[in-house]
């Protein structure tokens, strides 16, 4: 895809949006279903079946996905998304590589030490890119990606949560 077939396919929806602010909130939902004889859970990621499953950190043997790895997964994959869109909008050629690392105590989430936080304690996101184009274009790219980067922004600013059973 290039800039002008992006902007094609956006347009319409920015002015639609822009003109009823209230077609542009939508909510996404996600699901699972419990595994009836392992600690799993099988999630629909909508191009397959992703079955989740306790990190070896916390008793796993390591063959099912670890949501935490499927959370960094996530931000990578809206980072990519969004830096590519951006570099398209922008005609800078880039390529390169998107990162990320997150730090975890699991004595936390397993319970063992009180104090130990439950979740990351901190997450980096790295980006390794070549391009021709000139560094303040490549660093504007990298800012614009961090301000659009729905996960990343989710992340940083938390989001009114609720649990309901």
């Amino acid at each position: 895809m290039d800039a002008a077939q992006l902007r094609e396919a956006q347009q319409p929806l920015k002015d639609r949006y822009r003109e009823d602010p209230d077609a542009a909130v939508i909510t996404l939902r996600a699901e699972g279903s419990l595994a009836d004889d392992e600690v799993a859970c099988s999630v629909q990621t909508g191009r397959a079946l992703v079955e989740a499953g306790l990190h070896p950190a916390t008793g796993g043997d390591g063959s099912l996905a670890c949501s935490g790895d499927m959370l960094l997964q996530a931000l990578v994959a809206c980072a990519g998304v969004t830096l590519r869109a951006v570099a398209t909008n922008r005609g800078i050629p880039v390529t390169g590589t998107v990162r990320a690392e997150g730090d975890l105590d699991f004595r936390g989430t397993l319970g063992s030490a009180r104090g130990a936080p439950v979740g990351f304690t901190a997450i980096r996101l790295i980006f390794d890119l070549a391009s021709d184009a000139p560094a303040e274009d490549v660093d504007k790219l990298i800012e614009t990606t961090h301000r659009y980067c729905v996960v990343l922004q989710t992340l940083a600013n938390s989001p009114t949560l609720e649990v309901r059973h």
